[in-house]
């Protein structure tokens, strides 16, 4: 007999057993270890089919659930399958499901989350994250780009997770024949987008002079994403990369500078935008990045002293 199991896809969360045509509710509780209180202690209830290999999701709460980023709806029901991702509540605490013979053996925890950060739960609803009023622009009839479909590497693993998102036509903002921008999924502040090229560059180590007017259309990008902002009036902006991302593809992070989110809640991720680590796109960044790629040629930019600036102590980021 088939068993299926709810598998957090964060390192820590638990796993739930969904016994054959039964319905599970889940929610906030020591279960599932979420605390959030915008979580109902009965938010999701599930119902697997382990001899047709899928799990009927309904949301039951006020705040909405998603599968692979799609909101439900509160009273509505969806079939959830393997590979797919179930976010319990706001976008947060995601989970899959995995059917297996009851044999007694373990099932595997799932791949860490394709994002920079794992355990991102949270005790607060996340900010909303506001759709921007700008023209997508379609490449060749879809939203996938061939210079990163045919990638050789492996994307199913965490640190490729940018990879896919920027292919997804759900986490696009905006796209051009250069660039496509794409919400972060855990937004260290009110607004947080991030910009990549479509040319398959892993990070600022692999700059060279051939890509600095690129780099420089990625910043007139992120300037765009501002000035159609809403908040842009009340909020100052930095536009900037991390100097050592965990995440391969190349991004410019857009962020304004409140900081007022749930999903920074670690003294990496205050420091990671408070500190040198964080490379301006103008100024120390752009300026730099041509001065070591032009006179040091490719790349150059790996050995700049910024790569090595440690997550030191926390300090104010404005006064």
């Amino acid at each position: 007999m088939r068993v299926c199991w709810l598998v957090g896809k964060e390192e820590c969360a638990q796993r739930v057993k969904l016994p054959h045509l039964e319905a599970v509710v889940i929610g906030r509780g020591p279960e599932t270890g979420i605390t959030d209180k915008k979580c109902s202690r009965q938010q999701v209830q599930l119902k697997a089919d382990c001899n047709k290999g899928y799990v009927t999701v309904k949301q039951i709460g006020v705040n909405p659930t998603s599968v692979d980023l799609v909101n439900i709806g509160k009273d509505e029901v969806v079939k959830m399958k393997p590979g797919q991702i179930l976010h319990i509540v706001n976008n947060l605490y995601p989970y899959v499901v995995q059917f297996d013979e009851e044999s007694g053996k373990t099932v595997p925890k799932a791949d860490k989350m394709l994002h920079e950060d794992s355990c991102e739960n949270d005790d607060t609803e996340p900010v909303p994250r506001k759709t921007m009023k700008l023209e997508v622009v379609d490449i060749q009839g879809s939203s996938t780009n061939p210079k990163l479909s045919n990638t050789s590497e492996h994307l199913g693993h965490w640190s490729q997770g940018l990879k896919s998102s920027m292919q997804d036509p759900k986490m696009q903002v905006y796209k051009d024949e250069k660039t496509v921008v794409i919400k972060d999924k855990y937004p260290k502040a009110r607004y947080h987008w991030l910009i990549l090229p479509w040319d398959p560059i892993s990070s600022l180590k692999s700059v060279t002079r051939d890509h600095l007017e690129l780099l420089e259309h990625m910043h007139a990008v992120g300037q765009k994403m501002i000035e159609q902002c809403p908040a842009r009036d009340s909020l100052e902006f930095r536009l900037g990369y991390h100097a050592i991302p965990s995440m391969s593809q190349l991004h410019l992070h857009v962020i304004s500078q409140d900081f007022d989110s749930p999903a920074l809640k670690t003294k990496k991720h205050w420091n990671s935008f408070t500190t040198d680590y964080f490379l301006n796109s103008e100024g120390s960044g752009v300026v730099w990045l041509t001065e070591c790629t032009v006179s040091g040629g490719e790349g150059a930019a790996a050995d700049h002293p910024h790569f090595a600036v440690p997550l030191k102590g926390l300090t104010v980021h404005c006064c």
